[in-house]
């Protein structure tokens, strides 16, 4: 395995996480988004309990999003190259699977977010697509072959 590859992969995986969130945090504050809350935030909560403050909950819900999002990034990076929009879009949509039918489960807001609105399912697709098209587009760009050019006689 490259390591330098991994490391880069997960590098422009924060990247892509960052993308993802501003979106997501966007949506919190103009009040469009159907969650109830952040979901990392949520999940610190769950894991962590209610009580911890709120400062903590939030530090280590972005802390955890991060390198979540690194993490998948190295691993993608490492097993394919090169990474294309195509794969980050995949890797996007597998991703929002394990957390419809993981991580909001465990959440107590049901497969797909049902016990809350359906709605989070389809934005939390969105943002795992912001995920998968930043991660894809960025990855690996100076890899692909620039587009022919014709030149007209």
């Amino acid at each position: 395995m490259d390591s330098a590859r991994c490391w880069k992969g997960f590098g422009w995986g924060v990247v892509a996480t960052i993308a993802m969130s501003v979106l997501m945090i966007a949506g919190l504050l103009t009040g469009m988004s159907p969650m109830p809350k952040p979901i990392p935030l949520a999940i610190m909560g769950k894991v962590l309990g209610m009580g911890t403050p709120k400062p903590m909950l939030m530090l280590l819900g972005a802390a955890s999003h991060l390198a979540y999002g690194g993490f998948w990034g190295g691993v993608v990076a490492s097993l394919t190259s090169p990474v294309t929009v195509k794969k980050g879009l995949s890797l996007g949509i597998a991703l929002w699977l394990g957390m419809q039918i993981v991580v909001l489960p465990f959440l107590g807001w049901g497969v797909f977010g049902l016990g809350v609105t359906p709605a989070i399912a389809v934005a939390t697709l969105v943002l795992h697509l912001v995920y998968g098209a930043t991660y894809g587009g960025l990855m690996d760009r100076h890899a692909r072959p620039a587009p022919a050019v014709h030149a007209h006689a």
